[in-house]
């Protein structure tokens, strides 16, 4: 576990060896099927996966990035059941259509199991059934880790989490826990998923609810919970940018008052909880078919 926080040529050298991720894997399985997901060893497991998957996608040797990038020939464009990397990146206009890529393996080795859905399926369970703080901040952080870039795989896990495994319950109650860092990490992974366009409506309607009721009704008092503020806002951003509908239900959910205040605030100390609601109001405001709605 230590060593697995060494920087990217330990975590290179880690994930090479040959069967240490695949045991990993094995031994958090083994917890689960016999109900002890709260074991130290688990813990210490799940920790180095996460670590392993820290800046996977950027990381990951050429051979692998090759065949995660490589357009498969021959599909149909209307083909609804795309691999696990049958994802757009961002940076890809709405409009094109998805680029097919690799179906994942069905038995996953070694580096391949790191964004694997049997693992994506693995953090999730034991996000819904240990009750060891560490375990649930380093799998709700490795979801987090996979989801944070801009190509096939980071949306790929997405829409993994999202729609094949329904893990939005699971992370939804992980913001209501009284552990300050469990409930940033699970804030931040929901900030990452609502960057998929597909996927916005799932989660406005499982979680934007429970965001609002989760922000201060006051300037956050602590470095933590300004920054899990500020994720908070840039989630409803996401959410609400190109969607009235969820812009209305941030305002039913007496979210207005909340994220006003929050913009007020002039302290250097936490303008970015700040400055993160400014920009939340800015977008709100777009939408002129709210215009009355808010003055009320």
């Amino acid at each position: 576990r230590n060593m697995s926080s060494a920087g990217p040529e330990g975590r290179k050298k880690m994930r090479e060896c040959d069967g240490l991720i695949d045991s990993l894997v094995y031994y958090i399985q083994g917890a689960i099927a016999d109900h002890e997901p709260n074991d130290k060893a688990t813990e210490n497991c799940v920790c180095i996966l996460h670590n392993l998957s820290y800046q996977l996608e950027i990381e990951l040797p050429e051979s692998y990035a090759q065949s995660i990038y490589m357009q498969r020939r021959n599909i149909s464009s209307n083909d609804k059941t795309p691999g696990c990397f049958g994802t757009r990146s961002r940076k890809v206009k709405e409009k094109q259509q998805d680029t097919p890529l690799p179906e994942e393996k069905s038995n996953p080795r070694g580096v391949e199991s790191l964004w694997h859905s049997t693992l994506i399926r693995i953090y999730l369970s034991l996000i819904a059934k240990s009750t060891r703080n560490y375990t649930q901040e380093a799998s709700l952080g490795a979801l987090q880790n996979l989801t944070a870039g801009t190509g096939p795989m980071p949306f790929a896990v997405a829409r993994t989490v999202v729609q094949k495994a329904n893990g939005l319950p699971s992370i939804r109650t992980m913001l209501h826990v009284s552990h300050p860092t469990v409930k940033k990490t699970a804030v931040s992974l929901l900030r990452n998923l609502s960057r998929n366009t597909s996927l916005q409506s799932d989660i406005a309607r499982e979680v934007l609810p429970d965001l609002v009721s989760i922000l201060p009704e006051s300037v956050p008092e602590s470095d933590i919970v300004c920054e899990t503020t500020a994720s908070i806002c840039y989630t409803l951003f996401n959410l609400t940018q190109s969607s009235s509908h969820n812009a209305r239900l941030l305002l039913s959910a007496d979210g207005l008052p909340k994220i006003i205040t929050i913009s007020m605030n002039d302290s250097n100390m936490f303008s970015k909880a700040s400055r993160a609601a400014s920009v939340l109001l800015y977008s709100l405001w777009s939408h002129t078919d709210l215009h009355s709605a808010y003055k009320k």
